[in-house]
């Protein structure tokens, strides 16, 4: 039995619940001590697995996930923040229960690259390179934020780029930039890194699809203009 005065961080640490999380796992918690993880600190004389086997005493998981804020603030110990933080959980739960992936965005033409990334990039006002991850099918599977300032070659490294496609299991990737002064005019740089990147992928079996500059609503993609 916890002792209810003695803090969290006073236990020993085999006692701790978030330390037994990280060494054994969430399931080998009660539900007490998961809650007690969420909502941090107990109250006044009583630590925070002490405040939360009282709740779970007079409210099992199903009544506790269908009480609201107003129901919640009237427990001993739960204020505004953990009511608030309670609700969040549960709700998060139930969204999962129904939760379905989105169909990906599927790219066929620069055009599609331009429509997925214009909303993302327009109000920069500095140069941003980004990395569109595709799968076999040329479906969006991630969309990765690579550097952020002027393009040059010392800083646009291909193993950053090939990093990302890698750890997203990505089959090829689109090379995505800016160019805030609207003007999206490819510049020689532009040329340069996109020729490495794409050899660099011909060396890992990972195609390069394109590279899109975007500029004040207007792009060049520089496959179509026969530029790489």
């Amino acid at each position: 039995m916890f002792k209810t005065d003695v803090k969290i961080k006073d236990f020993p640490v085999t006692e701790q619940p978030r330390e037994r999380l990280l060494k054994y796992g969430p399931d080998t918690l009660s539900d007490a001590e998961l809650l007690a993880i969420i909502l941090r600190t107990g109250t006044m004389g009583m630590n925070s697995i002490t405040m939360c086997q009282q709740i779970f005493a007079s409210a099992n998981l199903k009544k506790l996930s269908r009480s609201t804020i107003q129901e919640l603030v009237k427990i001993r110990g739960i204020g505004m923040t953990k009511a608030c933080q309670i609700v969040s959980v549960f709700e998060l739960s139930r969204r999962l229960e129904t939760y379905t992936d989105e169909p990906k965005p599927k790219i066929r033409d620069p055009e599609d690259i331009y429509r997925v990334m214009y909303p993302k990039i327009r109000e920069e006002k500095q140069e941003k390179f980004m990395v569109l991850c595709l799968d076999t099918k040329n479906q969006i599977i991630s969309i990765e934020t690579i550097f952020i300032g002027s393009l040059d070659s010392s800083i646009v490294h291909p193993r950053e780029i090939f990093k990302t496609a890698i750890l997203a299991s990505a089959a090829s990737i689109i090379l995505v930039h800016n160019h805030p002064s609207g003007d999206p005019t490819p510049s020689h740089e532009d040329i340069v890194i996109t020729n490495r990147i794409i050899e660099g992928g011909k060396l890992l079996g990972i195609n390069v699809w394109d590279h899109l500059i975007i500029g004040d609503g207007s792009y060049i993609s520089l496959k179509r203009e026969n530029l790489v």
